[in-house]
């Protein structure tokens, strides 16, 4: 019998276009040769264009679904997404104290590409004092970096802030600079900051910031090495999206399945 694949479990919302949530992170992890455990973190309506509604799971509910799961099957790696209320964050804080020994990929997610607000300045706050010090790997768009950590003036600052809480490692995306190549910098304390340059696509994309998330969990949970896992992640990632397609009338969705070139 073949060993068991590596098990993520992914905090995520419900996006019912499959595009982002726990769609994303069950399809980049199925992808990449893991197992995705996905705990629903809200019921969200939205579509290509921007999100509508956002209903939170009910905290007791969300600390019931993970700890099921914990309790019965091992767990390499934790992945966060989407949390829409200050008491989902609190209940997960608990729950990770817990389980200190599963490490955390956290993508703090602020706001939909179409706008939408998931959480104001409490959530915010909640996610970097209860979260972030227990994260090995955050994975914040500039602008969300900069909400982050509001007081600072350059975005190395807002990294360097955020480190000195606890989060062991921010990988800072530059889909939002307005730069020739999306350049995204790998920060860890008392290190050199490690640069990636990868060709910027045409198209703004649907669920790009989970896919890259739950693919830096997976290829950890695959013990590659941090560099590596990174490396690897950010190639999946882009490649989902240079393959991605236009299904409705707003952002474009990455295909998660682009290895696979059968035709029924």
């Amino acid at each position: 019998m073949s060993e068991n694949k590596p098990t993520v479990l992914c905090f995520s919302g419900l996006d019912p276009t499959g595009a982002a949530g726990i769609q994303a992170d069950i399809e980049t992890l199925f992808s990449i040769g893991c197992h995705c455990a996905p705990v629903i973190t809200a019921l969200t309506a939205q579509n290509t264009q921007n999100v509508i509604a956002v209903e939170a799971t009910e905290p007791s509910l969300l600390v019931q679904q993970a700890r099921a799961v914990l309790e019965d099957i091992p767990v390499q790696y934790f992945k966060i997404g989407l949390l829409a209320s200050v008491e989902s964050i609190e209940v997960l804080h608990t729950l990770l104290q817990d389980y200190t020994h599963i490490p955390v990929v956290l993508d703090p997610v602020i706001a939909a590409g179409g706008g939408y607000e998931f959480g104001g300045d409490e959530i915010i706050e909640a996610m970097r004092s209860l979260l972030i010090p227990l994260t090995m790997v955050l994975t914040p768009n500039t602008e969300e970096l900069s909400r982050l950590a509001p007081t600072a003036d350059t975005l190395d600052a807002c990294a360097n802030e955020l480190l000195d809480t606890g989060c062991q490692h921010i990988l800072l995306t530059g889909t939002h600079a307005q730069t020739p190549d999306v350049v995204n910098k790998l920060y860890a304390p008392h290190q050199d900051i490690t640069v990636f340059n990868w060709p910027r696509l045409e198209n703004n994309y649907h669920g790009s910031g989970c896919t890259l998330a739950a693919a830096i969990a997976g290829y950890l949970a695959h013990k590659l090495t941090l560099p590596d896992a990174i490396q690897q992640a950010q190639r999946f990632t882009w490649e989902a999206l240079s393959h991605g397609t236009r299904m409705g009338f707003g952002q474009h969705t990455p295909n998660r399945s682009f290895w696979n070139k059968q035709i029924l």
